[in-house]
Protein backbone atom coordinates (compact mmCIF):
# COMPACT_ATOMS: atom_id res chain seq x y z
CA UNK A 1 0.00 0.00 0.00
CA UNK A 2 1.28 3.42 -1.02
CA UNK A 3 1.93 5.78 2.18
CA UNK A 4 -0.33 8.69 0.66
CA UNK A 5 -3.06 6.12 0.76
CA UNK A 6 -5.60 7.04 3.40
CA UNK A 7 -9.58 6.09 3.96
CA UNK A 8 -12.46 8.42 4.52
CA UNK A 9 -16.07 7.04 6.37
CA UNK A 10 -17.95 9.62 5.34
CA UNK A 11 -19.02 9.02 1.36
CA UNK A 12 -18.72 6.41 -1.19
CA UNK A 13 -18.63 7.38 -4.96
CA UNK A 14 -18.65 5.11 -7.43
CA UNK A 15 -20.29 5.51 -10.82
CA UNK A 16 -24.11 5.87 -10.72
CA UNK A 17 -23.87 5.11 -7.44
CA UNK A 18 -23.18 8.05 -3.89
CA UNK A 19 -23.64 6.54 -0.29
CA UNK A 20 -23.75 8.84 2.62
CA UNK A 21 -22.31 6.72 5.42
CA UNK A 22 -23.58 3.75 3.41
CA UNK A 23 -27.18 5.13 2.44
CA UNK A 24 -27.56 5.55 -1.41
CA UNK A 25 -28.12 9.80 -1.38
CA UNK A 26 -30.77 8.91 -4.13
CA UNK A 27 -32.93 6.97 -1.96
CA UNK A 28 -32.51 9.25 1.15
CA UNK A 29 -33.76 11.93 -0.81
CA UNK A 30 -37.44 12.54 -0.17
CA UNK A 31 -37.66 10.01 2.94
CA UNK A 32 -35.43 12.29 5.08
CA UNK A 33 -35.39 16.04 5.83
CA UNK A 34 -31.96 18.28 5.87
CA UNK A 35 -31.56 18.14 9.55
CA UNK A 36 -31.67 14.62 9.74
CA UNK A 37 -29.12 14.08 6.44
CA UNK A 38 -26.49 16.44 8.59
CA UNK A 39 -26.86 14.19 11.67
CA UNK A 40 -26.23 11.35 9.55
CA UNK A 41 -23.25 12.81 8.25
CA UNK A 42 -21.84 14.44 11.31
CA UNK A 43 -22.62 11.13 13.74
CA UNK A 44 -22.58 8.37 10.85
CA UNK A 45 -26.38 7.56 11.78
CA UNK A 46 -29.95 8.16 11.26
CA UNK A 47 -31.67 10.01 13.92
CA UNK A 48 -34.84 8.94 15.58
CA UNK A 49 -37.40 10.59 14.58
CA UNK A 50 -37.94 13.07 17.32
CA UNK A 51 -33.97 13.68 17.09
CA UNK A 52 -34.87 14.29 13.52
CA UNK A 53 -37.04 16.84 14.52
CA UNK A 54 -35.42 18.33 17.38
CA UNK A 55 -32.17 18.66 14.36
CA UNK A 56 -34.43 20.40 11.97
CA UNK A 57 -35.62 22.89 14.45
CA UNK A 58 -32.38 23.97 15.42
CA UNK A 59 -31.27 24.49 11.79
CA UNK A 60 -33.71 26.62 11.48
CA UNK A 61 -33.07 28.67 14.59
CA UNK A 62 -29.96 30.02 13.14
CA UNK A 63 -30.71 30.72 9.58
CA UNK A 64 -30.59 34.12 10.14
CA UNK A 65 -30.74 37.24 12.67
CA UNK A 66 -30.76 40.24 10.21
CA UNK A 67 -28.36 42.67 8.37
CA UNK A 68 -26.91 43.99 11.35
CA UNK A 69 -24.31 40.74 12.65
CA UNK A 70 -20.47 40.52 11.28
CA UNK A 71 -21.32 37.61 9.04
CA UNK A 72 -23.92 39.44 7.58
CA UNK A 73 -22.25 42.39 7.27
CA UNK A 74 -19.36 40.93 5.95
CA UNK A 75 -21.25 39.15 3.04
CA UNK A 76 -22.71 42.14 1.40
CA UNK A 77 -19.84 44.35 2.19
CA UNK A 78 -17.39 41.64 0.23
CA UNK A 79 -20.93 41.34 -2.55
CA UNK A 80 -21.02 45.17 -3.18
CA UNK A 81 -17.12 44.80 -4.45
CA UNK A 82 -18.33 42.51 -7.62
CA UNK A 83 -17.66 39.22 -6.11
CA UNK A 84 -19.68 36.08 -6.52
CA UNK A 85 -21.77 34.93 -4.11
CA UNK A 86 -19.68 31.97 -3.26
CA UNK A 87 -16.86 34.56 -1.96
CA UNK A 88 -19.35 37.30 -0.67
CA UNK A 89 -20.79 33.98 1.50
CA UNK A 90 -16.99 33.09 2.54
CA UNK A 91 -16.65 36.23 4.20
CA UNK A 92 -19.41 35.91 6.48
CA UNK A 93 -18.51 32.18 6.92
CA UNK A 94 -15.11 33.49 7.71
CA UNK A 95 -16.58 36.19 10.31
CA UNK A 96 -18.13 33.12 12.44
CA UNK A 97 -15.63 33.25 15.25
CA UNK A 98 -15.92 33.45 19.42
CA UNK A 99 -18.35 36.11 19.49
CA UNK A 100 -20.13 35.41 16.66
CA UNK A 101 -21.70 32.03 16.38
CA UNK A 102 -18.64 30.45 17.81
CA UNK A 103 -19.64 30.45 21.34
CA UNK A 104 -21.94 27.16 20.60
CA UNK A 105 -18.18 25.14 20.59
CA UNK A 106 -17.41 27.28 24.09
CA UNK A 107 -20.62 26.79 26.06
CA UNK A 108 -20.62 23.04 25.25
CA UNK A 109 -16.99 22.88 26.87
CA UNK A 110 -18.43 24.98 29.89
CA UNK A 111 -21.37 22.62 29.86
CA UNK A 112 -19.20 19.13 29.25
CA UNK A 113 -17.00 20.55 32.32
CA UNK A 114 -19.46 21.41 34.63
CA UNK A 115 -21.49 18.18 33.86
CA UNK A 116 -17.97 16.11 34.72
CA UNK A 117 -17.72 17.46 38.40
CA UNK A 118 -21.27 16.69 39.19
CA UNK A 119 -21.33 13.94 42.07
CA UNK A 120 -23.15 13.37 45.00
CA UNK A 121 -21.29 16.36 47.01
CA UNK A 122 -21.82 19.28 44.24
CA UNK A 123 -24.99 19.97 42.32
CA UNK A 124 -25.46 21.69 39.25
CA UNK A 125 -26.33 24.97 41.14
CA UNK A 126 -23.06 24.41 43.18
CA UNK A 127 -20.98 23.15 39.89
CA UNK A 128 -22.41 26.06 38.35
CA UNK A 129 -21.47 28.55 41.03
CA UNK A 130 -18.26 27.66 41.27
CA UNK A 131 -17.01 27.61 37.81
CA UNK A 132 -18.75 31.52 37.37
CA UNK A 133 -16.20 32.40 40.16
CA UNK A 134 -13.24 30.63 38.42
CA UNK A 135 -13.83 32.36 35.34
CA UNK A 136 -14.27 35.95 36.73
CA UNK A 137 -10.87 35.04 38.67
CA UNK A 138 -9.77 34.61 35.09
CA UNK A 139 -11.34 37.98 33.70
CA UNK A 140 -13.17 35.97 30.99
CA UNK A 141 -17.51 35.49 30.48
CA UNK A 142 -19.41 32.35 30.30
CA UNK A 143 -20.06 31.66 26.26
CA UNK A 144 -23.82 31.01 25.29
CA UNK A 145 -25.71 33.66 27.89
CA UNK A 146 -27.41 36.76 27.39
CA UNK A 147 -28.14 39.11 24.08
CA UNK A 148 -27.46 42.42 22.67
CA UNK A 149 -31.25 42.52 21.42
CA UNK A 150 -33.15 39.79 23.08
CA UNK A 151 -34.23 39.87 27.00
CA UNK A 152 -35.72 36.65 26.30
CA UNK A 153 -34.73 34.69 23.15
CA UNK A 154 -37.92 33.19 21.82
CA UNK A 155 -35.83 30.98 19.57
CA UNK A 156 -34.42 29.23 22.93
CA UNK A 157 -38.00 28.86 24.65
CA UNK A 158 -38.91 27.06 21.62
CA UNK A 159 -35.70 24.86 21.15
CA UNK A 160 -35.87 23.68 25.10
CA UNK A 161 -39.59 23.36 24.61
CA UNK A 162 -39.21 20.75 21.48
CA UNK A 163 -36.60 19.10 23.76
CA UNK A 164 -38.79 18.47 26.83
CA UNK A 165 -41.41 17.35 24.89
CA UNK A 166 -39.66 14.82 22.65
CA UNK A 167 -38.02 13.47 25.81
CA UNK A 168 -34.47 14.43 24.65
CA UNK A 169 -33.66 17.19 27.52
CA UNK A 170 -31.14 15.55 29.99
CA UNK A 171 -27.93 16.91 31.39
CA UNK A 172 -26.81 19.30 29.19
CA UNK A 173 -30.18 21.55 29.48
CA UNK A 174 -30.35 21.42 33.19
CA UNK A 175 -26.63 22.85 33.38
CA UNK A 176 -27.15 25.48 31.28
CA UNK A 177 -30.38 26.42 33.06
CA UNK A 178 -28.41 25.92 36.52
CA UNK A 179 -25.36 28.41 35.07
CA UNK A 180 -28.36 30.53 33.96
CA UNK A 181 -29.48 30.72 37.74
CA UNK A 182 -26.52 31.73 38.99
CA UNK A 183 -25.44 34.34 36.21
CA UNK A 184 -28.40 36.34 37.74
CA UNK A 185 -27.31 35.62 41.67
CA UNK A 186 -23.64 36.49 40.49
CA UNK A 187 -24.11 39.84 38.68
CA UNK A 188 -27.23 40.68 39.71
CA UNK A 189 -29.53 40.90 36.58
CA UNK A 190 -30.34 38.10 34.02
CA UNK A 191 -28.50 36.63 31.43
CA UNK A 192 -30.66 34.48 29.22
CA UNK A 193 -29.58 31.55 27.86
CA UNK A 194 -29.80 32.45 24.08
CA UNK A 195 -29.74 30.56 20.89
CA UNK A 196 -26.00 29.34 21.06
CA UNK A 197 -26.19 28.40 24.63
CA UNK A 198 -29.80 26.33 23.78
CA UNK A 199 -27.97 24.88 20.80
CA UNK A 200 -25.15 24.23 23.01
CA UNK A 201 -26.50 22.07 26.02
CA UNK A 202 -28.99 20.11 23.09
CA UNK A 203 -25.55 19.38 21.26
CA UNK A 204 -24.33 17.72 25.01
CA UNK A 205 -27.59 15.93 25.29
CA UNK A 206 -27.08 14.64 21.39
CA UNK A 207 -23.64 13.50 22.12
CA UNK A 208 -21.71 15.85 19.66
CA UNK A 209 -18.60 16.77 20.67
CA UNK A 210 -17.32 20.17 20.83
CA UNK A 211 -15.42 20.51 17.80
CA UNK A 212 -18.26 20.04 15.65
CA UNK A 213 -20.72 22.52 17.79
CA UNK A 214 -20.34 25.55 15.63
CA UNK A 215 -20.73 23.99 12.39
CA UNK A 216 -24.20 23.84 12.99
CA UNK A 217 -24.34 27.71 13.23
CA UNK A 218 -22.37 27.47 9.72
CA UNK A 219 -24.79 24.87 8.62
CA UNK A 220 -27.95 27.27 9.61
CA UNK A 221 -26.93 30.27 8.58
CA UNK A 222 -24.86 29.85 5.01
CA UNK A 223 -28.75 30.19 3.67
CA UNK A 224 -29.45 33.40 5.28
CA UNK A 225 -25.91 34.86 4.04
CA UNK A 226 -26.64 33.69 1.00
CA UNK A 227 -30.04 35.50 1.25
CA UNK A 228 -28.11 38.64 1.86
CA UNK A 229 -25.40 38.36 -0.94
CA UNK A 230 -27.88 37.82 -3.54
CA UNK A 231 -30.26 40.88 -2.42
CA UNK A 232 -26.86 43.14 -2.23
CA UNK A 233 -25.63 42.06 -5.66
CA UNK A 234 -29.38 41.92 -7.09
CA UNK A 235 -30.74 45.51 -5.13
CA UNK A 236 -27.78 47.67 -4.40
CA UNK A 237 -25.47 49.86 -6.31
CA UNK A 238 -21.45 48.63 -6.45
CA UNK A 239 -18.69 49.85 -3.61
CA UNK A 240 -21.75 51.63 -1.44
CA UNK A 241 -21.05 52.67 2.41
CA UNK A 242 -23.09 49.71 4.30
CA UNK A 243 -24.01 51.43 7.77
CA UNK A 244 -23.71 48.96 10.19
CA UNK A 245 -27.33 49.58 11.73
CA UNK A 246 -29.05 52.52 9.68
CA UNK A 247 -31.55 50.25 7.52
CA UNK A 248 -34.89 49.29 7.93
CA UNK A 249 -36.89 46.44 7.23
CA UNK A 250 -39.20 46.86 3.72
CA UNK A 251 -39.92 42.83 3.72
CA UNK A 252 -43.59 40.70 3.89
CA UNK A 253 -45.69 42.10 6.80
CA UNK A 254 -46.17 39.88 9.78
CA UNK A 255 -47.83 36.47 8.63
CA UNK A 256 -49.26 33.61 10.68
CA UNK A 257 -48.43 29.51 9.38
CA UNK A 258 -51.79 28.13 8.36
Amino acid sequence: MSDLRWSTAITSVQPNELRLRGYRIDELMGCVTFGQAVYLALKGELPSPGVGRLMDAMLVSSIDHGATPPSALATRTVASTGATLSASVAAGVLAINRYHGGAIEGCMQLLLGAIDRLDANHSPAQVASEMLTELKAQKKRAPGFGHRIHTDDPRTKRLLTLAEELGISSQGVKMARAFEQALEKSVGRRLPLNVDGALAALLVDLDFPPELGNAFFITARVTGLAAHAYEEIAGQRPMRHIHPTDHEYDGPTPRELE
